[in-house]
């Protein structure tokens, strides 16, 4: 199916991740010229093929400012970069510490990933955020990370479509939300006996694949396939809701 991506200059953020980089090799493959933004994960980038790839601190404003001047003009962002702390940690044992470097890294990483994208849009463009089904269903002893991706897929996401049209008529902002997926990120926690425990609330019993939520990203990317999409969130977690579908 024709997307309309070739020739498409985009920036996928988090490209060293797993989403960030089956992301860049989506768009890749549909003729797009892919900037792969990565943080401490240049060997990972590196793997991506012909892609141009670009180190930045996603939470420091001067180092986005250099990311974007010298990531050239660009149609689509895929904003992908966040971090999920492992540790699992109740509300009233969360230090202030975490709670800033969550959001920073989560939120705050994204306000300025998007600022400046829009800054430099000039035509018609789309900006597809990544937050998670905590910021849906919350996250017990992740409270951070589950406030941040709300505010990601609640104000932010919905603030940016009504603000895009102000610069560019056709301009579109929508938002991914995963599940579980298999990702650096999630390594060691997606075990078998995991998955049993994880998947109860699942009608597809199973882990996403990056490649899922890559897919996800392309469709709302495309003008093609989503030109009058936008403030939408579409949830890749296998059916996931906050009850229990399936007895232990």
């Amino acid at each position: 199916m024709e997307t309309g991506l070739a020739g498409k200059r985009v920036l996928v953020t988090g490209a060293s991740g797993g989403i960030g980089g089956a992301c860049a090799r989506a768009f890749a493959a549909e003729g797009a010229e892919v900037v792969a933004h990565y943080h401490r994960g240049r060997e990972r980038a590196e793997t991506l093929g012909d892609v141009t790839i670009v180190g930045a601190d996603l939470t420091r404003e001067d180092e986005v400012d250099r990311l974007f001047a010298g990531a050239g003009p660009l149609d689509i962002c895929a904003a992908v970069a966040g971090v999920w702390p492992s540790d699992d940690v109740p509300v009233w044992e969360l230090s202030l510490e975490r709670w800033r470097a969550t959001l920073d890294a989560n939120l705050t990483a994204t306000f300025l990933t998007a600022r400046g994208f829009l800054r430099q849009l000039e035509g018609d463009g789309a900006l597809v955020l990544v937050g998670s089904t905590a910021g849906i269903f919350g996250e017990p002893g992740h409270a951070d990370y589950a406030a941040a991706k709300s505010a990601v897929l609640g104000g932010l996401l919905l603030s940016l479509k009504n603000e895009v049209v102000r610069k560019t008529p056709g301009g579109r902002v929508n938002a991914v939300a995963p599940g579980w997926t298999e990702s650096p990120m999630t390594r060691g926690l997606v075990s078998d006996e995991e998955v049993g425990r994880i998947s109860r609330t699942m009608a597809l019993r199973k882990v996403a694949q990056p490649e899922d939520v890559a897919r996800q990203v392309v469709v709302f990317a495309s003008p093609l396939l989503s030109g009058h999409v936008t403030g939408q969130v579409v949830t890749v977690a296998g059916g996931m809701e906050g009850r229990v579908v399936h007895d232990p």
